[in-house]
């Protein structure tokens, strides 16, 4: 712990344990960072405290070695608070998966409390018969409550080479973030990006989902490699889910 708040990392590795399935030889979490073993050999991120608030500087690394498989999810989404002093908080989130290895990350939303400074950054890097499935979410505000300044960004390399990077920001001093342009009315938003050997097999049309009239909308696009990205916006997180399984079962199904 810092004078300004809550400096921890977590930590996964998994690797092939030569009989068909993985192990996990280190799970290891401090402060509000828990990491907790489920049934079915998945892992979930616990919040043991509060965080991030405010000047807290959080770090998760996931490591999937060559022909391991690994599904992370939480237990509940984050909540991000502000702090006594006005600090941002940051949380740093690094994937590494090996050939032939897989990596589930599935968390739940980001909310976005008002008052409150996060810069969220998550790190990919992909071997290239990795598999991945990643989802994305962020809930700006609270039921009835303005949100806070949220920023996200997504960088992910495939053999080496870029193949999604892109940041997004909301709330105060984000630009435009609330007009036509961007989110409109919608205050929930997220993405899923598979990456996997066989998407050029079939390749994916660019489609387009919606979820009643006016409560939402999501967009599959394929990307310049083995993937495909769905990003959705949506009045709350539930129409956000569905929004964004509709859209990822569509992409599986080729």
């Amino acid at each position: 712990m810092t004078g300004r708040g809550v400096t921890a990392v977590a930590r996964i590795r998994a690797v092939a344990d030569g009989r068909g399935g993985t192990a996990l030889p280190l799970l290891a979490g401090e402060g509000p960072l828990a990491v907790r073993r489920t049934r079915g050999g998945a892992v979930a991120l616990v919040g043991a405290m509060s965080a991030p608030l405010g000047g807290d500087r959080l770090r998760v690394e996931a490591e999937v070695g060559a022909g391991a498989r690994l599904v992370v999810g939480a237990c509940a989404a984050t909540l991000a608070l502000p702090g006594r002093d006005g600090e941002p908080a940051s949380y740093d989130i690094r994937l590494t998966v090996g050939d032939g290895g897989r990596l589930d990350w599935l968390p739940e939303p980001v909310i976005s409390a008002g008052g409150s400074s996060l810069r969220m950054t998550t790190v990919v890097e992909l071997a290239p018969t990795a598999r991945l499935l990643l989802r994305d979410e962020q809930i700006l505000g609270r039921h009835a409550e303005p949100p806070g300044a949220l920023t996200s960004r997504l960088s992910v390399r495939w053999a080496g080479r870029p193949l999604l990077d892109q940041e997004l920001s909301f709330g105060p001093g984000a630009p435009a973030w609330s007009g036509p342009a961007v989110l409109g009315p919608y205050r929930a938003v997220g993405q899923i990006l598979l990456v996997a050997p066989d998407v050029t097999d079939h390749p994916a049309k660019p489609q387009l989902f919606t979820d009643a009239p006016a409560d939402g909308r999501a967009v599959l696009t394929p990307l310049a490699g083995p993937a495909v990205l769905v990003t959705a916006v949506a009045t709350d997180g539930l129409r956000l889910r569905r929004l964004l399984d509709r859209a990822l079962a569509s992409a599986q199904a080729r």
